[in-house]
């Protein structure tokens, strides 16, 4: 099992945090450290000192850390027009020596879209058609053969005689597709994903998507060993019941419902419930972290869980 981490900074952290917590990731041997891409803070904090850039921060990333992978879960595809989000992550990549991973969502949030003037397309198939047509213009942009020109003429995004460029560092970025959906999101995942990501669901919903997802990928000729199958399940760890405790009350959030929907308890509990994911499907699991000032708790899962996984 292949554990990441996953960090929430809209709901308030800087850009220093966000490096600690990326460089003690790298330092105690996870595989990546992933944020989400957002511009408003959720529940009741303030968000404070304010929102940072997602593409602005793994650029600067890249250039702290050494070996960790960096990447989204996920880019909203309302966000950023398809031709500069593709010259964003390739920079990125090149930038990082080719550690990047691209997750790219259709966009849900509508507050963080009104509160800073982003157009946001109500339908929900309109988004969905927005984000299939931003992965063609992005995989066609990095595949196209360099001195070659790629052009695109879709409903909603139009390109022509694009040099195509810059091309990422590596031959093909990793691309994660995530959700829920039963036709859509799977067709998606088979025809243009390396990962499919299932957010914080339980272990028996995980089982039966994850078997939708191989379906649909031997429906579009896609051998379903070539998806990784990953899960986000909020992490609250505790050698100790005050450990414990304490890690739930500072993220506000209820211990036993923790327990129920996440990777909460002991060392030994979430080693129990990382074995029924992997029993499941699950190859990948991102640990969301929602305290970035609290990096011991990275060096508790580092020390007493990850030894266990084999």
């Amino acid at each position: 099992m292949d554990l990441r981490i996953f960090t929430e900074p809209q709901q308030g952290a800087t850009y220093g945090q966000q490096l600690a917590m990326a460089r003690r990731a790298e330092e105690c041997g996870y595989s990546a450290f992933f944020r989400s891409d957002h511009l408003l803070a959720m529940g009741d904090g303030d968000g404070l000192p304010g929102p940072t850039d997602t593409w602005t921060t793994l650029a600067g990333l890249a250039r702290e850390t050494l070996t960790i992978r960096l990447g989204t879960l996920v880019t909203s595809a309302t966000f950023r027009h398809p031709g500069m989000l593709a010259v964003q992550v390739a920079q990125v990549d090149e930038m990082s020596g080719g550690r990047v991973e691209l997750g790219l969502g259709a966009g849900w949030f509508e507050a963080e879209h009104l509160a800073y003037g982003i157009p946001f397309p109500e339908a929900v198939g309109e988004r969905f058609d927005r984000l299939e047509e931003q992965l063609a213009v992005i995989t066609g942009l990095w595949e196209t053969p360099a001195g070659e020109r790629f052009s695109f003429d879709g409903k909603h995004y139009q390109l022509t005689d694009s040099p195509a460029l810059p091309k990422p560092e590596q031959d093909a970025v990793p691309i994660v597709i995530g959700g829920k959906g039963r036709k859509r999101t799977p067709e998606l995942v088979a025809r243009y994903g390396s990962e499919f990501n299932l957010p914080f669901v339980s272990v028996e919903e995980s089982a039966e998507k994850f078997e939708n997802v191989r379906a649909v990928a031997r429906e579009h000729d896609r051998d379903p060993a070539t998806i990784t199958m990953s899960n986000a399940l909020v992490l609250c760890a505790g050698a100790t019941w005050d450990e414990l405790t304490r890690r739930s009350e500072a993220i506000g959030r209820d211990l036993a419902e923790l327990r129920e929907n996440g990777l909460a308890g002991s060392p030994a509990e979430i080693v129990d419930t990382i074995g029924r994911y992997a029993e499941a499907g699950s190859q990948r699991i991102y640990l969301q972290v929602l305290d970035l000032s609290d990096l011991d708790h990275l060096d508790l899962v580092a020390s007493e869980v990850i030894p266990q996984l084999g």
